[in-house]
């Protein structure tokens, strides 16, 4: 949505969206002071925000406080094996072109890739860690930082050497701001916890740093499947009660405790995929 569209989408209101009347709508929802708290965003259905994604990070910073730990997606998904492309494919005679030339991945310089401006605002803010994983990193800023960035396995990045992982060690919640668990990358944690005959392993590739040097790395990863995330989500809403839903600005907002969903979402899966 460009500019004009949450403007206008905006304008019915007394005043424009600002931090502490995010702050004051993230207290309603269920955000408390010390949590570890995963956030997927989509900033323009918040509507017009006065700071744009900075009033958001710092909204959520200041609920949060120095107690707790703000976590956000920063993924990098250009940095894989470019045969699986898809949005868009690329011919196939430049594959090897992108093995051998595509930068090597660096926590403080590679941008993120349609995870939003607030993640690509926070990774830059002064303090935040950022998890060194080429494709699917996370950054982190809080308490708990060091402890869920660092130390991310390249192998199966969402599974148990993932920051998801050490999320959910630490019972940490997901806020989904203006999007559906079809964004939910905790729900990936599930899939490489379950048991089921459709799970894929496949051969990943990315460009790292090795002892100085930049090389195009493979690595075993699993294939994901966000199908049916939607349908686990409202399952485990309506199933368990524990997800409150509220408003950020303009935005539904759901908050949840990551390790029950992650609980739930195994048991879901191992029920309902072949």
């Amino acid at each position: 949505m460009n500019e004009h569209r949450v403007v206008e989408a905006t304008q019915h209101q007394p005043s424009p969206v600002t931090v502490d009347s995010l702050k004051r709508d993230l207290v309603a929802l269920g955000v408390k002071p010390g949590m570890v708290l995963l956030v997927h965003s989509s900033p323009s259905s918040m509507g017009w925000v006065c700071g744009k994604s900075v009033a958001v990070i710092e909204a959520l910073e200041s609920v949060l406080t120095p107690h707790g730990t703000l976590v956000m997606p920063t993924h990098s998904g250009e940095l894989s094996e470019p045969s699986y492309w898809q949005h868009p494919p690329i011919p196939e005679a430049w594959w090897q072109t992108v093995r051998d030339t595509m930068p090597a991945f660096q926590s403080d310089l590679t941008p993120t890739r349609e995870m939003g401006l607030i993640p690509e605002t926070f990774r830059k803010q002064h303090g935040v860690k950022r998890s060194n994983h080429p494709q699917v990193s996370f950054a982190a800023r809080g308490k708990h930082a060091k402890q869920i960035t660092e130390n991310h396995s390249l192998e199966y990045g969402l599974g148990a050497g993932s920051p998801l992982a050490r999320i959910y060690e630490l019972r940490g919640h997901v806020l989904l701001l203006g999007v559906g668990h079809g964004n939910n990358t905790s729900l990936h944690l599930a899939e490489h916890r379950a048991t089921h005959k459709s799970k894929k392993v496949i051969e990943q590739g990315a460009p790292i740093f090795v002892n100085g040097g930049r090389v195009w790395q493979t690595f075993e990863d699993l294939e994901g499947d966000s199908e049916d995330f939607e349908t686990i989500g409202k399952a485990f809403a309506d199933e368990t009660g524990l997800e409150q839903i509220g408003k950020v600005g303009l935005a539904r907002a759901r908050l949840f405790p990551q390790h029950d969903i992650v609980n739930f979402a195994v048991c879901w899966m191992e029920q309902n995929r072949s």
